[in-house]
């Protein structure tokens, strides 16, 4: 079919791609959108979407977000690029280095502060370079949680018992969450991040419960309900943190601050119990998540009905 009896649509598009494959249009450029399309070839909007619709369906393009529409991603061809390999490794390595820097921002600052505009300022990159290797910040938060639950390997030889096996497994998971304070609340257990060091730990744990008369409804349960619950302890690291940064005053110290208001509060007699209680108690994060842990693998014990090897 000669350029003369092309449809509109394919005509255009062919140019698009022509100026894709010379390098014209590089990964994470901005293509021409729809409206620019019909202002620029003098067709309708139906024949821009198209245009758009076809290269999205050779893979040449992707839809962003909140961006437009940008050259994907890919392998290089044989003419005169670089190996479809060297250039999966190259994407490869720069993905990990904007991970890296990414993780740094969050732990440093707060999630709140990871935008690919600072992600970017931090790189010496521009921002649209960025969605060549990320195409949305939930990848890239994805990603992150990944590289995070990552960095302590479970090891190859699990402890002999179950139990300690998953007191084993919540220690390591409270330690990234510790040191990781954004990573508790960027997950969501409702519509969970594909990310495999994560799963690991649901692996782990459903491993550790194996052979103990324990059906498999009953072993995911356990193990996700352990996942979700070292995180439920977590999710206030990250306000408490900003709270710390913002205001220069530790937790401790925010602590004491109220112990005046407190003791007024329970003191006058409207709160007996707590008051009696609280006389011999010291709360910390530790100690609610060693209590609560405790509590929970006591419960999960009663439904064993095999005793371990």
């Amino acid at each position: 079919m000669t350029e003369r009896t092309q449809a509109p649509y394919a005509r255009i598009a062919a140019e698009l791609r022509g100026r894709i494959e010379r390098g014209e249009l590089r990964p994470g450029d901005r293509v021409p959108s729809t409206r620019a399309i019909t202002q620029r070839w003098g067709v309708a909007m139906a024949t821009a979407s198209k245009v758009l619709a076809t290269l999205g369906q050779e893979g040449l393009v992707q839809a962003v977000p909140g961006v437009g529409t940008l050259v994907a991603a890919r392998p290089a061809t044989s003419q005169g690029r670089r190996p479809a390999t060297a250039a999966s490794e190259d994407d490869s390595a720069q993905r990990g280095r904007i991970v890296r820097a990414a993780v740094a921002i969050a732990d440093a600052e707060g999630l709140t502060a990871l935008t690919m505009r600072r992600l970017a300022a931090e790189l010496g990159v521009s921002a649209m370079s960025l969605y060549r290797h990320v195409t949305t910040k939930e990848q890239l938060v994805a990603l992150m949680a990944d590289a995070a639950f990552g960095e302590h390997a479970l090891p190859e030889r699990p402890p002999p018992h179950w139990r300690e096996r998953l007191e084993l497994s919540a220690a390591l998971q409270w330690r990234l969450y510790r040191a990781h304070p954004w990573l508790a609340g960027a997950m969501n257990l409702n519509r969970p991040l594909p990310i495999p060091n994560g799963i690991r730990h649901i692996d782990w744990a459903l491993a550790a419960l194996a052979g103990l008369g324990l059906d498999d409804d009953t072993r995911m349960h356990a193990a996700v309900t352990l996942f979700g619950y070292v995180r439920g302890h977590a999710v206030d690291l990250e306000p408490e943190s900003d709270a710390a940064r913002t205001s220069g005053v530790s937790g401790q110290e925010w602590m004491r601050a109220q112990e005046t208001r407190l003791a007024a509060l329970v003191d006058g007699g409207a709160f007996p119990a707590f008051a009696e209680a609280r006389a011999d108690s010291a709360l910390t994060p530790e100690s609610l998540l060693q209590y609560g842990l405790t509590a929970l693998l006591d419960g999960l014990a009663l439904r064993i009905t095999t005793p371990p090897n």
